[in-house]
């Protein structure tokens, strides 16, 4: 459905995206994560036809992103990362005010609106300013928004970050939806759990393609080994952690320490070294690697 080739967009001497190239599947959710700065919106944006690239070609369903774009925005939706909408106009203006833009049929306008209401769950709040919306809400208002054309294509920058845990929890639900109506969904997300529900991601750093794949290749091929324990001493751990042989990675949360090295044999050398500290060790327990480590081990170039 969509194919970059080599895509490239440079803001002077600035490169934001630098020469990506990957392809994504008619009707699969596809992730793009990374951290600020990584190109993720400008990425989505050539997609999305609001910018041109510099270099390399963008297609949506066979058409390209700059000869064809007025017929790409036809078959695309896109909800930037800001919220976007009119904050004066109430919930129902501002889907009419779309539908308006999108040129919606007439006809089928009000079913459209009143099945969009109920879908957002926003029926109760359609005469409510949009400025007056919870983030949560405000969120699903630009999702309704963003569908009212019915787009085969869903662009979506960041779309949860600023809500709380059930907002987030809430707007997948509805993603889920839409998934199952067969929309091709591309989401930018700086969190990784959310990455998780991706069919595939990639990871995208300082505008280079990182890796991707299905997550759990990414986690299966990255080869290494995790390791957690618990320590009242969790710091002290990790400095010595640190110093050794084959550590790759070591991070603490809390009283957690999380140490990942390049071969299972290192558990020795770490339990040998904590003691040879006097550092206080519970459970020290080998676990699956998550997406997170394949990211970090990724952009450190520690372990390719």
């Amino acid at each position: 459905m969509i194919n970059l080739d080599q895509l490239t967009k440079t803001f002077g001497e600035t490169i934001a995206v630098n020469a990506v190239s990957y392809a994504i599947a008619a009707g699969e959710i596809f992730g793009v994560i990374g951290p600020d700065g990584a190109g993720k919106t400008t990425t989505l944006r050539v997609i999305a036809t609001a910018m041109q690239p510099t270099q390399g070609s963008v297609t949506v369903d066979g058409l390209d992103v700059v000869k064809d774009a007025e017929r790409v925005k036809n078959i695309i939706g896109y909800m930037p990362q800001r919220f976007a909408l009119y904050p004066d106009l109430t919930v129902v203006e501002n889907l009419n005010f779309f539908a308006d833009m999108f040129g919606a049929p007439r006809a089928e306008r009000a079913a459209q609106i009143e099945r969009l209401l109920g879908f957002a769950r926003l029926t109760d709040f359609k005469t409510r300013r949009a400025q007056n919306l919870s983030g949560g809400m405000q969120k699903k208002l630009a999702l309704a928004a963003t569908l009212m054309h019915r787009p085969r294509v869903l662009l979506l920058d960041e779309p949860t970050t600023g809500v709380d845990p059930v907002s987030r929890r809430e707007f997948w639900d509805l993603l889920t939806n839409v998934h199952l109506d067969g929309v091709t969904i591309v989401v930018s997300t700086p969190y990784l759990d959310e990455a998780e529900r991706c069919a595939h991601v990639a990871l995208m750093h300082r505008g280079k393609l990182v890796a991707c794949d299905e997550p759990n290749r990414l986690r299966a091929q990255l080869g290494a080994f995790v390791y957690e324990a618990r320590s009242t001493q969790a710091r002290a751990a990790e400095r010595a952690a640190q110093a050794l042989a084959g550590v790759l990675n070591v991070n603490t949360y809390g009283d957690i320490v999380r140490v990942i090295v390049d071969d299972p044999a290192r558990r020795a050398a770490l339990e040998n070294a904590w003691r040879a500290r006097a550092i206080s060790i519970q459970r020290l327990q080998q676990v699956a690697p998550r997406l997170e480590d394949v990211f970090v081990l990724k952009i450190s170039g520690a372990f390719d």
